[in-house]
């Protein structure tokens, strides 16, 4: 009689390794000092917490590159996504390409770091927001079937110029929870909660988005 072993997962052939990197901490919010906007959407820098973070996942990331190796990197047209690649750009010697699709969500009227604060305050809209889980609660924010079809289009674009290779792209909480919710067909906000350097791993290719891990952290312990 014939055996079949239980195996590890093995990408399929032709499809992309997607690892989904959320930025640094940014700097505080203050509401007497909002964020510069750049095409209306808050592009705060990195606070020195999170320019060491970017240090820490740079050195993961780096360790990797004996198993499957990290052959393109992307960032947003938001300054956070491109400090927080700098250390790994720099160790890989691999020159960020911009996939302004997977900005973060635009914010409307809360924007420029008023949305920090609304949510601390516990402001109505904010509880309703995640009632419904949809952004567009918040006054002039991104339409939900636009901010899920952009992000949509960025991932498939960047699978379908990298078949069959493992891909950084760093950019934004909102984003990372968005793509994993289309992978599973989940609650639009099921996978909101991605800590900022953390690493989220998805597997594009032939229609399908599998979800290899979420907010994995284990580079950061002790920070």
């Amino acid at each position: 009689m014939s055996e079949v072993r239980q195996l590890s997962y093995v990408r399929p052939p032709g499809s992309t390794d997607i690892l989904l990197l959320r930025h640094g901490e940014s700097v505080p919010a203050r509401e007497d000092a909002p964020f510069d906007l750049v095409g209306g959407h808050g592009d705060p820098e990195l606070d020195p917490r999170g320019v060491e973070q970017a240090e820490r996942l740079a050195e993961r990331l780096a360790r990797r590159q004996d198993e499957q190796a990290i052959t393109a990197i992307y960032v947003t047209n938001l300054r956070r996504t491109g400090q927080t690649a700098a250390p790994l750009v720099d160790r890989l010697g691999i020159e960020a390409s911009v996939e302004p699709d997977l900005r973060e969500v635009l914010l409307g009227e809360w924007e420029g770091g008023l949305y920090r604060l609304k949510v601390m305050q516990g402001d109505p809209i904010a509880v309703r927001m995640l009632e419904e889980q949809r952004w567009d609660v918040i006054p002039g924010a991104e339409p939900d079937s636009v901010f899920g079809a952009r992000v949509r289009q960025g991932i498939d674009r960047i699978a379908s110029k990298h078949p069959d290779e493992t891909v950084a792209v760093f950019t934004h909480g909102g984003v990372i929870g968005r793509a994993l919710a289309e992978a599973t067909g989940s609650r639009p906000f099921a996978f909101l909660a991605a800590n900022n350097a953390s690493i989220n791993h998805i597997v594009v290719g032939d229609g399908r988005w599998t979800v290899r891990s979420f907010n994995d952290v284990a580079h950061l312990e002790g920070h």
